[in-house]
């Protein structure tokens, strides 16, 4: 009997982790583009809402765009000079994780015999499942696109989901907007995930 309690403790304990929920991990990014080449030159970074042009926030995440674009090449020029923008809106949501139960169960059983009659109590136990709880869901949305005739001619994606708490906005953004910008300009139309 012990043995079959050990087991099922070792089982229990395998099913509880193999059934944790919540956040995705990594980065899920979606980009689309003309097919063009895009050299890299002078940009603007803008905010897809004019009236966020001085905040504190935006300006935190127009310098990590930026950053990241610095890396392929482009430049800031001052505002309003240059041909190439890149209109960037970043937007938080939560969404409730109300986890899920186990799938799994462990019966445990004893038997009397006597008198050729059998009689058997069972008990099930279900194991595993998964906490709820909120999660944060962060989006960073960037379009490059040419000031003289506003078309767009990349356009960047990319969502993380984090624990509340567990990644302060500015870093969420910086592993969003790497991600968006790693092997720019990417596969256009096809959704991956950047760990």
């Amino acid at each position: 009997m012990n043995k079959l309690l050990t087991m099922a403790v070792i089982v229990g304990a395998v099913a509880m982790s193999a059934c944790q929920t919540g956040p995705a991990r990594g980065v899920e990014v979606t980009r689309f583009h003309l097919g063009q080449d895009i050299p890299a030159q002078a940009i603007n970074v803008e905010p897809a809402n004019p009236a966020d042009q001085d905040s504190l926030e935006f300006r935190t995440y127009a310098g990590i765009v930026a950053e990241e674009m610095a890396r392929l090449g482009f430049h800031q020029a001052p505002l309003p000079g240059a041909e190439m923008i890149a209109v960037v809106e970043v937007s938080r949501d939560s969404r409730v994780d109300a986890g899920r139960g186990s799938p799994f169960s462990i019966g445990i059983g004893g038997g009397t015999f006597g008198s050729n009659v059998g009689v058997g109590v069972g008990t099930s136990v279900g194991v595993g499942g998964s906490r709820g709880g909120e999660i944060s869901v962060t989006q960073l949305d960037v379009k490059l696109k040419r000031r003289s005739e506003g078309t767009i001619v990349w356009e960047g994606r990319a969502i993380r989901e984090t624990r509340p708490g567990e990644e302060d906005p500015a870093t969420v953004v910086r592993r969003l907007a790497a991600a968006m910008f790693s092997q720019f300009p990417g596969e256009s139309g096809q959704t991956i995930r950047v760990d």
